[in-house]
Order: structure tokens, then sequence, then C-alpha cells
């Protein structure tokens, strides 16, 4: 039997923490700020997601809604604004974006101090560099959903199916530090089987339902979906999950895997750039 990678219970566990330490810390409250643009389903589904998250940790919530039509500068403004308030320790602007706005010099306004998507060019490079800086949050939630499951990534071989800036190129800079042998491979690939069959660990991020099935998965490998598809029948992910029971040693579902973990990294980040920001403070000047 496959066993199920219960991503919901390990996120509960990580907030529950998270809110422990915002409980017990005094003091200045952390405070995430969360920017949407215009009236996208799905991202208001999204951002209430967090919002609510936020909140049960004991943090300030602190959003600004703004109108699809919003030019760039109305955006930048309000990040600005939000940047040099003291009040608050994270900044994440939501995407995707409407199509007038570039998102990428947007994101670039946000600190990296503040940056708790870890998105911006800044905390790309120290990601890269190995540096101190805020982790995206998915690719951080798969490396404590392998940490949690008890997963020796150090000489694991893994496969990270996706080249996307969201997940793919930072988790694998992560599993890199952790002494894994990293394959980076996409929905392009020629020979897809050839690179993910030998992996001790296969993650999934193209957005590509069903791409990946019992072909591409070694006998007790671990499956991790980072995709996610709304269908008919419901969600979906870019594994054919029922195809690898009794394959697959352990893999996550879909809903309940990775996306929890998305959410309870931020508040993670969030935390993190309050103890960070409170540090920042402490020098004098």
């Amino acid at each position: 039997m496959t066993h199920t990678i219960k991503g919901a219970e390990i996120a509960r566990s990580i907030r529950t923490r998270v809110a422990e330490r915002v409980a017990a810390a005094g003091g200045q409250v952390p405070g995430l700020a969360t920017v949407l643009i215009g009236d996208d389903p799905a991202s208001a589904v999204y951002v209430a997601a967090k919002r609510r998250a936020v909140r049960e940790a004991g943090m300030r919530d602190i959003h600004r809604h703004l109108r699809h039509q919003a030019t760039q500068n109305e955006v930048a403004a309000v990040i600005d604004e939000l940047a040099g308030d003291p009040d608050v320790s994270g900044i994440l602007l939501q995407l995707p974006l409407p199509a007038q706005l570039d998102a990428a010099p947007l994101i670039d306004r946000i600190p990296v101090t503040k940056d708790v998507d870890g998105l911006t060019t800044a905390s790309a490079g120290r990601l890269a560099r190995g540096e101190r800086g805020m982790r995206p949050c998915t690719p951080n939630g798969v490396i404590e959903l392998l940490d949690a499951e008890g997963i020796e990534l150090q000489g694991a071989h893994v496969a990270v199916v996706g080249w996307g800036q969201l997940v793919g190129r930072p988790l694998s800079q992560l599993l890199l530090r952790r002494g894994a042998t990293v394959t980076v491979a996409h929905e392009f690939t020629a020979d897809l089987t050839a690179v993910t069959r030998p992996a001790d660990v296969v993650v999934v991020a193209t957005g590509v339902r069903g791409l990946i099935g019992p072909e591409h998965v070694k006998p007790g490998a671990t499956v991790v979906d980072v995709g996610i598809h709304r269908t008919p029948d419901g969600l979906a992910g870019d594994v054919r999950a029922a195809e690898l029971d009794g394959i697959a040693g352990r893999i996550t579902p879909v809903p309940g895997g990775v996306g929890p973990m998305t959410i309870a990294m931020l508040l993670v980040n969030t935390l993190q750039a309050a103890e960070w920001g409170a540090e920042r403070d402490a020098v004098p000047a």
C-alpha cells in the first residue's frame, strides 16, 4: 500500500507552533499585508484563506484591495506605503496580476526584509548564494513535508519536474543545499521516464494535468504533486495518483498535500520577517 503524506496535518502542526511563538513573544505583533488587484474568484479565495490563517495565528491582518483597472503607479504606491509601515512585517502581492500590470518590477519594490513570498530578485539572489533570506513558500513547504516524513535528502536522487521560478528552480536550489543529487526536467523533456524513473523522490510542478504516471516512478519512490487543476470530478494534480497506488512508497494527495503547506510556510516567513525586523531595529545606528 502506498502511504499518503498528510500535508494538512503537518501544516496544522506548523501553524500551531507559529501561533504559540506569536503568543509567547509579546510586544510587536507580526503583520501580513496582502494586496489583491481585481476580482478574480480564485485569487480572492486564496487571499481569504491566507488572511484567515494570519488571524488564527494571532497576527495582524492588513489588506489592500485595488480595482481591476489599477495602474502600475497606483499599485507601486500601495506597495511603497506598506513597505514603510512599521506594523507590516511582510507583504504579499497576489498573483497573477491583471494584464495591464508588469508584475516583476512591482514585486521588486517589496523590501527583501518583507518579501514573505521570497520572489524578489534580491531574495532569489540570496537563495542562490546561500545567504539568509526568505524562501518561496511552496518549495519550502515541500522540504518541510519531506522532513516530516523522515525522508533523508542527503545523497538522495531527486527529480524535479518543472522549471518555473515559483517552485522548480528555487526547490532545486534548496534540495542541492541539503545534499541531494538533483535532476531538473519538464513537460518538454524528450524522455521524461528516463529522468524520473531512477529517482528516489519525484516532485512534479508543471501545471500539466496527469503528466506523471506509473511508468515514471520506480517502486517505493516518494512522489510530491504540486499541481492542482479544477475538473468536473473535483481537484486533480499533475500526477495520476490512482495509478500509482501500490507503486509509490509515499505520495501527496491533491487536495490536502502541498497546498496547506504553502500557507503554513507563509506564516513561518511572516514570523521570521518580524523577528528579523526586531533584530534590525535593535541594532544601534
